[in-house]
């Protein structure tokens, strides 16, 4: 709620001894306990528009909505050029203020969240996801993805075409997901070659073996033209000696919740865990699903 916004207008009715130190200092010391803030223009002896280019020179970057009785259209363009996220004008509603507050809340803890490689959701929003689903008594389907043989290819290959084969790695999942899920499913990226998906239970076969075919046919292109003729890449393994390695593979452990499941989130994060160990120990492109459910006592 409201709580968790900080109001410059409310807060600084005292004008300042000095122009925009006190109102540094303070918000500095706010930022760390507030997730957003809201700012009126018509501050003293600084006006809002300052106060924020500032705020963000000084890599201050908690979301700013503006609240102010100026409505020109210039006025509303220079406030989000300057650094703002959001602008109202006075008179306002008070349900479409927390609102506001509330989504750049929301925008900020998904962009603070996100994979800066992919911009895949990242382990909060994935958590957030997951709960959400158990508390719901949702039936879905969790798939953990993994890259077999990463490291090496990682380590012979640098990380520009390490990073490469991820994001062609996040490129299929999303377009498979988009493709064969519904509008309920979601995608995240754990760390480094490890995702999530999230689909309802029936779209299992179709969103594995589509990713898996998809990948199969995209694999050959993150190597180079020796390595694709010969069919494996020569790489270093971490005893320092010369290793063949088979290409890239892609293994899934898919953790099943009926309805009425009494799972738990770590149950089913652990479950999907296992399933795809066993998965990567086959050491070729496959999944491998279960169905499971904790006893009732």
């Amino acid at each position: 709620g409201l709580c968790c916004c900080f109001f410059f207008f409310l807060m600084l009715r005292r004008p300042p001894r000095s122009t925009l130190f006190p109102y540094t200092t303070l918000f500095r010391s706010i930022s760390r306990t507030y997730d957003a803030m809201v700012v009126d223009l018509m501050l003293p002896k600084i006006d809002g528009y300052t106060l924020i280019v500032n705020f963000r020179h000084s890599n201050i970057t908690t979301p700013i909505i503006i609240l102010s009785a100026k409505n020109s259209v210039d006025d509303r363009i220079k406030g989000l050029n300057r650094g703002s996220d959001d602008y109202m004008v006075k008179p306002f509603e008070p349900a479409e203020l927390l609102a506001r507050v509330k989504m750049i809340m929301r925008r900020s803890t998904r962009d603070l969240d996100a994979n800066p490689l992919t911009r895949l959701p990242g382990n909060v929003s994935i958590l957030n996801d997951i709960t959400d689903r158990v508390k719901r008594n949702e039936a879905f389907a969790l798939y953990y993805i993994d890259l077999d043989r990463f490291k090496i290819y990682n380590d012979t290959y640098g990380f520009e075409r390490g990073d490469r084969a991820i994001t062609k790695t996040a490129e299929i999942i999303r377009k498979v997901v988009k493709e064969c899920g519904d509008d309920l499913s979601f995608i995240g990226h754990i760390r480094g070659d490890d995702f999530v998906a999230i689909t309802d239970p029936d779209k299992v076969s179709t969103v594995a073996g589509g990713i898996i075919e998809h990948f199969s046919k995209a694999v050959a292109d993150l190597y180079d033209k020796a390595d694709r003729d010969r069919g494996y890449m020569v790489g270093m393994n971490r005893a320092a000696g010369e290793e063949k390695a088979p290409f890239l593979s892609i293994s899934m452990g898919i953790a099943v919740r009926k309805q009425d499941s009494p799972m738990s989130v770590a149950e089913i994060s652990k479950l999907a865990t296992q399933l795809k160990e066993e998965a990567k120990s086959k050491e070729e492109n496959n999944y491998v699903t279960r169905e499971w459910e904790r006893l009732k006592n």
